[in-house]
């Protein structure tokens, strides 16, 4: 028995199929085969019930499969012990990050976090909430960047932030602030169906069904400048969260704006799945980013009361 044989039953049982597991672990299918097969005799037990498509896993493959990911959690903690003296973040790192968030924090971190740690190897790739739970689990990524809570209880959830959301679509000569009644069951330009994005400004402005109030037209956005460019067009609001109105240009600006206290907020966390042998350098990374966003939202200067985390 070896390690390289319980990351190949971990590939099976991830995809359901032999082929799929063999590319993702980069080795022939044949070899991948024999080696579980190997693996199976020595055990004396059947892992994976090769009569089913997609692949099954037996209920004694179920054990071992845990046991595996166990095994497998434990090497990689001995190979972090070798590096705990290291003075800086170093290493592989694969991280997974939602495109609301993606936009506007990953101009703002990579600068700094690629020139102060030339030995990191970050691998960001954007996907969704679901996703990102999904590869989790399944040891695809090692921690994720997106809205929390989650309330998981396999997942570790360092605070990264907490972000406003804020109503486009305003006139230039309203107050400062917005009452969330002033944008109830009003038209509201909303994110694709599955975006927590959607889900948190639909409970916001207490949307029970999709409408822009355009009667042959249905539509649902993938990106906030789609958005804006549509309420621009034919009016009504949309929300955006507070780093990406950082960016915009001051004619848009203008007609943005925040929520009246309790002020309406999301949480952005750096998500991992417990235990993890990455802690220490995923602890050190939410750190690093926590202080580079420093200064850049209201929300920091604010107390938590007046604050209301929107969950999704």
């Amino acid at each position: 028995m070896n390690f390289q044989q319980l990351e190949y039953i971990l590939a099976v049982d991830q995809h359901r199929h032999f082929a799929k597991a063999a590319d993702s672990c980069h080795i022939t299918q044949a070899t991948l085969s024999a080696m579980i097969k190997k693996l199976e005799e020595e055990l004396g037990t059947v892992i994976f019930d090769r009569s089913h498509q997609p692949i099954k896993t037996t209920d004694e493959g179920e054990q071992t499969i845990a046991k595996a990911r166990e095994i497998l959690t434990l090497q990689s903690e001995l190979i972090r012990m070798q590096h705990l003296n290291e003075p800086e973040i170093s290493g592989s790192l694969r991280l997974g990050i939602i495109p609301t968030i993606a936009n506007s924090l990953l101009p703002i971190i990579l600068p700094t976090l690629l020139v102060e740690y030339p030995k990191l190897d970050l691998q960001i790739i954007e996907i969704t909430t679901e996703e990102i739970k999904k590869q989790l689990l399944n040891d695809q990524i090692d921690g994720g960047i997106l809205a929390t809570p989650l309330e998981e209880e396999l997942m570790e959830e360092n605070i990264l932030y907490y972000e406003s959301m804020l109503v486009y679509g305003v006139n230039k000569s309203d107050k400062k602030f917005i009452s969330t009644d002033a944008v109830k069951n009003k038209n509201i330009w909303l994110l694709e169906e599955g975006n927590c994005f959607r889900n948190q400004a639909k409970i916001i402005c207490d949307i029970r069904e999709k409408t822009q109030g355009i009667a042959n037209l249905s539509f649902e956005g993938s990106s906030f400048e789609t958005l804006l460019n549509l309420t621009d067009k034919f009016g009504g609001y949309t929300l955006v969260p507070e780093l990406y109105f950082n960016q915009l240009p001051e004619n848009r600006k203008q007609i943005t704006r925040h929520f009246e206290k309790p002020m309406p907020v999301r949480e952005i966390s750096l998500v991992y799945h417990r235990p993890y042998a990455r802690k220490r350098t995923l602890d050190s990374l939410s750190e690093k980013i926590i202080e580079l966003i420093s200064g850049q939202l209201v929300t920091q200067r604010m107390k938590s009361s007046d604050l209301e985390i929107v969950g999704f």
